[in-house]
């Protein structure tokens, strides 16, 4: 943090007043270490990567299959490594990134995919994540803006602050996406009120 003390200044008239007042300028660790990659100390991106890593996961989960999930991690990041430069706010790498995933989350599906054939020999016989993956599913048929506030919140284990912090919301709207979210995905799953 900066300050910048007041300075007595004669005016025309010959009063004085003060021409500049105390001023606190904060800078966002974000932009700190952005300007830091950018400026060719690329081990601060690992310091980037770790605070929003849960941020791009969680994002791509509500849209994507579970198992492209990490792959499509990984591209983002490198991707944003790249174009870090054109970033024009330093302190908007969250909600930059936040787009970026959402945007290589419908890329995912604008490209053709090999698919393959699930037979008895290829089915798996391991069930313990089918409970987890039946609930994905049904947090996935919500609305894009709840989906992803829900996952961030119940998969990611974000709070609501930093949910907005880091995707650019105000805190409000996700309180009341992660609410009406709540709302929903307990009247999918068969959930009555005041039970």
């Amino acid at each position: 943090m900066y300050e910048v003390e007041a300075i007595d200044m004669p005016l025309i008239t010959g009063r004085r007043k003060p021409s500049i007042a105390l001023v606190n300028i904060e800078v966002a660790p974000e932009a700190i270490l952005v300007t830091a990659v950018i400026e060719g100390n690329h081990d601060q991106f690992a310091q980037l990567y770790d605070v929003y890593a849960p941020l791009v996961h969680g994002i791509l989960l509500a849209r994507v299959p579970r198992s492209e999930v990490e792959d499509l991690v990984q591209d983002i990041f490198l991707h944003a490594l790249k174009k870090l430069p054109t970033l024009r706010d330093r302190a908007a790498f969250g909600p930059w990134i936040a787009m970026i995933a959402r945007n290589r989350a419908m890329d995912f599906y604008r490209q053709s995919h090999q698919t393959v054939e699930v037979t008895e020999d290829l089915r798996s016989t391991d069930t313990s994540g089918s409970k987890a993956t039946e609930m994905l599913d049904v947090v996935r048929s919500l609305p894009n803006a709840y989906r992803e506030t829900l996952v961030l919140r119940l998969v990611e284990g974000m709070t609501g602050p930093e949910i907005a912090t880091r995707t650019g919301l105000t805190p409000a709207s996700v309180r009341v996406n992660l609410h009406r979210g709540m709302k929903l995905l307990r009247e999918k799953l068969g959930f009555r009120e005041g039970l």
